[in-house]
């Protein structure tokens, strides 16, 4: 009997997989068939330092200057909500590295999303999106998610390309910005000419301009002595931060032009062991939601730390306030949760990565790590005009 209950249980979960993988497939033709004429050459200059490799950019989606400027005007109107409520930029504000500030996403209908907002700061380079799913890589895909899915409802526009399409018709700056960008297009107002233009506006958030970025151009001056000792440490194998934050994006995971191999990563770093064998709450198991391999469990990207010091709070479901807490978690090897309904303790998990093994600090040692995490935030990009809401 247990066994038959078991057999039934992985034929659900694999219906589930296999019903997700064709709905992302479906997504993807669906967007695909909005196509029309020829895309514009990628005539953009991302402004890069030499230590950062030129981002991967899809063919069928070349850069330009129109196609990032229609996509900003896009990713700050509300109209691509239903209620006309919010836009890309209610999640993804700039001053906080286009993140929110909040533990969990907010929908537009006051839906609580699972998974707190992601930054999207060099997105561009992001080896897949979101905390942990292994299949959306492209941003023209995922872009779709926001707009038309429906668990958990973000900008809630299932349903209703027709009415999207009907606004942005009727807006006559956008009779001026879409033919610009799309040119070769007969009707350049479409849902995918949308997703293109989002996601060429995404792939310009380039932040490269800290004053990690100065000090490795030459200035030695750029970074405090507490945070070169901070950056050695963080560097060293007492830490391991680089293991899973490492390169110039400190990140586990990143795609650009000079990659062969798929970099996917996704890691278990203690937050949770709530049966004691290694998993995460009902609704936040990570990797294992896509896979069912019980070692995917908690399971999750590795975001860049890039402006961590502005995009608090922390983890996948923001249940670390501080950076100083932060610190704390890994120094202690995870977390054990002692009491309410998630109780358990991480340390102990079968699945935590071997990386998250506790170390030891000074408190010296301790604010020099801290000062150079805040040393990677980058002014520049907070501020940028270019990256600003137009309609303001």
């Amino acid at each position: 009997m247990i066994r038959s209950v078991r057999k039934q249980k992985s034929a659900r979960f694999h219906f589930r997989s296999v019903r997700f993988f064709v709905s992302r497939v479906l997504v993807l033709v669906v967007a695909l068939s909005f196509a029309s004429g020829c895309q514009p050459e990628d005539t953009y200059d991302f402004g890069l330092p030499a230590h950062f490799p030129s981002p991967r950019v899809p063919d069928d989606n070349p850069m330009t200057e129109a196609k990032v400027e229609l996509g900003r005007h896009l990713f700050y109107d509300t109209r691509l909500s239903l209620n006309e409520t919010q836009s890309c930029g209610s999640c993804h504000e700039q001053s906080l590295a286009f993140t929110d500030g909040l533990p969990r996403g907010l929908g537009s209908t006051g839906a609580v999303h699972p998974r707190s907002s992601m930054g999207l700061a060099n997105i561009a380079y992001a080896a897949t999106l979101t905390w942990a799913n292994p299949i959306l890589r492209r941003l023209e895909e995922q872009a779709l998610v926001p707009m038309f899915g429906e668990e958990p409802v973000e900008l809630g526009m299932a349903g209703e390309e027709d009415e999207l399409l009907r606004r942005l018709r009727a807006d006559a700056g956008y009779g001026l910005l879409f033919p610009e960008a799309f040119p070769d297009d007969a009707d350049p107002v479409s849902v995918a000419n949308v997703t293109r233009a989002l996601a060429s506006f995404q792939r310009s958030l380039i932040s490269a301009t800290s004053r990690y970025d100065q000090f490795l151009q030459g200035d030695a001056d750029a970074l405090t002595e507490s945070e070169k000792r901070g950056l050695a440490l963080f560097n060293g194998e007492t830490l391991d931060c680089f293991h899973c934050h490492g390169g110039f994006n400190f990140a586990s995971a990143v795609d650009h032009e000079n990659n062969v191999f798929d970099q996917a990563a996704f890691n278990n770093n203690g937050l949770y062991n709530v049966d004691g064998r290694g998993a995460y709450p009902a609704g936040e198991q990570g990797l294992y939601e896509f896979t069912g391999e019980r070692a995917d469990q908690g399971r999750f990207k590795a975001p860049t730390l890039r402006n961590i010091a502005v995009t608090a709070p922390y983890m996948h479901d923001g249940s670390i306030e501080t950076l100083e807490e932060v610190i704390d978690h890994y120094a202690a090897g995870g977390r054990n949760v002692t009491e309410g309904p998630e109780i358990g303790d991480g340390r102990a998990s079968p699945n935590k990565s071997t990386f998250v093994d506790g170390f030891v600090l000074t408190e010296q040692d301790r604010a020099d790590v801290l000062a150079f995490l805040r040393a990677l935030t980058d002014d520049e990009f907070l501020n940028d005009p270019r990256h600003s809401d137009p309609f303001e």
